[in-house]
């Protein structure tokens, strides 16, 4: 059991990992437009381990709508293909020699309506998640206030305190969401 800033400092930290890990999830969702983030943490198979295809190949962006992935290893470009055609992100490369370009097909409305309905649902896991660092937060200080380590008046405060950051997180969960929605719906 820690004390009042211990606990408040675990609760936010482990906020802030959840919008973090939102923002990582969101960019990875496409928008009709070529970003190296859409595929650089794909795994690809390399000497029997999995590695990130960020650590094997450079990404780059030639156009609006096309990316270009030269691996490092010829041998790997096989490996690549694989890995980007498995990932289940609708692109499909077209391999030159040792070089990989990747177009990128405009989103349909209906799959503009898609994301937009992941985005949302996305949002509400990290809300969720935020929600429980908030009670998990506030039964620690109400263990230590049934231990007699700290006064009603302390655990109170100590619970505005918490619902204040929780406030914070949830309004920055929406405004990151909120973001990427806008980024969805512009052609």
């Amino acid at each position: 059991m820690g004390t009042i800033q211990s606990i408040k400092s675990t609760a936010e930290q482990g906020m802030q990992k959840v919008l973090e890990s939102l923002a990582f999830s969101l960019v990875k969702l496409r928008t009709g437009r070529a970003h190296p983030s859409l595929i650089e943490q794909l795994r690809v198979s390399q000497y029997d381990k999995e590695v990130p295809l960020n650590q094997v190949a450079s990404i780059t962006v030639s156009d609006a709508r096309t990316l270009v992935v030269t691996p490092w290893d010829k041998t790997l470009v096989s490996a690549i293909e694989k890995a980007i055609i498995n990932a289940d992100l609708g692109l499909n490369p077209v391999t030159a020699g040792n070089a990989m370009r990747i177009p990128l097909a405009a989103l349909t409305e209906e799959s503009r309506w898609k994301m937009i309905k992941l985005v949302q649902k996305e949002a509400e896991h990290a809300c969720v998640s935020i929600r429980t660092y908030r009670r998990d937060a506030n039964n620690q200080y109400k263990e230590l206030l049934k231990k007699k380590l700290i006064t009603e008046d302390e655990e109170h405060r100590a619970q505005e305190m918490i619902q204040k950051i929780t406030d914070h997180a949830i309004a920055n969960v929406e405004k990151v969401a909120s973001n990427k929605e806008k980024e969805l719906t512009q052609i």
